[in-house]
């Protein structure tokens, strides 16, 4: 029998100071099980992070390989954004960078051999690539705080970030990350 995917239910508050979004989301999130609990709460911290109108998870999910984890659309359908989770193969970047004028990536591992593999693999429009790593102690704390119905606030400012779970306060730097030039 196969197994299914777990719903995880979010109520966060986002006070944003650096992108000056102030927002009350309330939204589910499907954890695969083949995805780890950094994976599935890295995707929900982007999405927090990378908040605007017609942001969404992907449809597919890890059982589409080609869609992004989440995606940014105009109102006509265009992609806007392609974000990704993880440390995505080059190919698949230089992919996205001729889909979407616009890729972030979300690390939630420590990028150092994935930034020196992408400085030399030909990545469409390179230099233009948004990478973000997590605070790896920042996310292990917050997963040993994880629950199948969260209620957090998220507070955003000049890149730290810093959760309330009830009683409980975790904080965590996001590091950004930029590859020089254009390889392709």
């Amino acid at each position: 029998m196969a197994l299914t995917a777990t719903i995880y239910t979010f109520e966060i508050n986002l006070n944003d100071a650096d992108r000056g979004v102030y927002e009350a989301l309330e939204f589910r999130a499907a954890r695969h099980p083949s995805e780890t609990e950094e994976y599935l709460l890295t995707r929900v911290l982007a999405y927090c992070l990378e908040y605007r109108e017609g942001l969404e998870f992907s449809r597919g999910g890890l059982s589409d390989p080609d869609a992004p984890a989440l995606a940014a659309r105009d109102l006509t359908g265009a992609l806007l954004d392609w974000i990704e989770i993880g440390l995505p193969e080059p190919a698949r970047l230089h992919k996205a960078a001729k889909a979407a004028p616009r890729v972030v990536v979300y690390a939630h591992k420590d990028p150092g051999a994935w930034l020196a593999r992408l400085a030399v693999e030909p990545i469409h429009k390179a230099g233009e690539l948004e990478i973000h790593e997590l605070d790896r102690e920042f996310l292990a704390s917050l997963v040993a705080r994880l629950a199948r119905r969260m209620r957090l606030d998220l507070t955003v400012a000049d890149r730290h970030l810093y959760v309330s779970l009830g009683e409980d306060t975790l904080s965590g730097q996001l590091t950004p990350h930029r590859l020089d030039g254009d390889s392709a």
